[in-house]
């Protein structure tokens, strides 16, 4: 079945509202426990959902992956999510979530699917410092802020697809990114992404191009550093555009995703002047649209560190 379960105008308002949808799923107890956690994943980067075909086992493929499927003529690689995380799926692997994100089509086994729910994005909280290590990016708190909400744990696809298929994701190329972008003295991009290692290939990508740089870990903490900067500047009669030269972010964030700190962005005449460039590996048309809605100056996938240089470029010339 489709995981598109809400008209399209009803996600453009999830997005205006800093809300998102949550595909909750079961992956199977971990090691000294029968309970079965649950975990999520934003329902945009789902394409369908189905029972479990007959899958080809791949030779020499990585011990993550279980072979291949055909669907509709095309040849998705089948990740075992359980094995990966450690999980042990003692009902069976019965559900195959067919994922699109960063530019790939992937397809990740799974014990079973729960529910799809609607959550605000401060229900979710960074899991970075956790025990969950670095593939459990955030921690969802499905039945609202309070103490005995049940909870979801989301999974950092970025780098799970990192650690399942190395040599697709390489470290950047210094020579691919072009000449230093020759920022004023002082200047600064403030780089907001809640995924370890995306955070590690910007900071390259950054490098290579020459630019300081500031990371944040959500939209929240972005914004409120934004907040200090902009108070100091206007006491000091000057701009916080010559201290933050460009804003990059990622849409999905704990607390408060790319969208709403996009709009704040642009809503504070202290900082609109700012350009926001979207850095997502959420794609297709219709998340476009939604961050030309937010306002942002430009748009561009994860993660290909040559036209991310460029898009920072253009987007600093606006």
């Amino acid at each position: 079945m489709s995981a598109d379960q809400h008209p399209n105008h009803e996600r453009s308002s999830l997005t205006s509202s800093n809300k998102f949808e949550l595909l909750l799923y079961r992956l199977g107890s971990v090691p000294g426990s029968d309970a079965h956690e649950l975990y999520g994943i934003n329902v945009f980067k789902v394409r369908e959902i189905s029972t479990m075909p007959p899958v080809t086992p791949i030779a020499g493929s990585s011990p993550y992956v279980m072979g291949a499927v055909d669907i509709r003529g095309q040849i998705i690689p089948v990740i075992d999510l359980p094995r990966l995380m450690g999980c042990e799926p003692s009902r069976g692997l019965n559900i195959l979530l067919v994922t699109e994100f960063a530019r790939s089509t992937q397809a990740f086994a799974v014990e079973e699917v729960d529910d799809i729910v609607r959550l605000e994005w401060n229900q979710v909280l960074s899991a970075e410092g956790t025990a969950g290590g670095n593939l459990v990016t955030s921690i969802a708190r499905i039945d609202g802020n309070t103490g005995d909400s049940r909870l979801a744990q989301v999974i950092d696809v970025e780098q799970v697809l990192r650690d399942v298929f190395p040599s697709q994701h390489p470290a950047v190329d210094p020579t691919s990114v072009g000449e230093a972008l020759g920022l004023l003295s002082g200047a600064k991009i403030l780089a907001a992404d809640d995924s370890g290692f995306a955070r590690k290939l910007i900071e390259q990508a950054l490098s290579a191009i020459g630019a300081d740089y500031e990371m944040a870990k959500t939209g929240e903490e972005a914004w409120n550093r934004l907040q200090k900067l902009a108070d100091k500047a206007q006491a000091q009669g000057k701009r916080v555009r010559d201290t933050i030269a460009l804003v990059l972010t990622d849409l999905e964030m704990p607390e408060m995703d790319g969208f709403m700190l996009t709009r704040k962005i642009k809503g504070d005449e202290r900082t609109r002047d700012i350009p926001v460039l979207i850095h997502s590996s959420l794609t297709g048309a219709a998340n476009e649209a939604h961050v030309k809605n937010a306002g942002a100056n430009g748009y561009v996938p994860k993660f290909a560190a040559a036209e991310l240089a460029g898009a920072i470029r253009q987007a600093l010339a606006t």
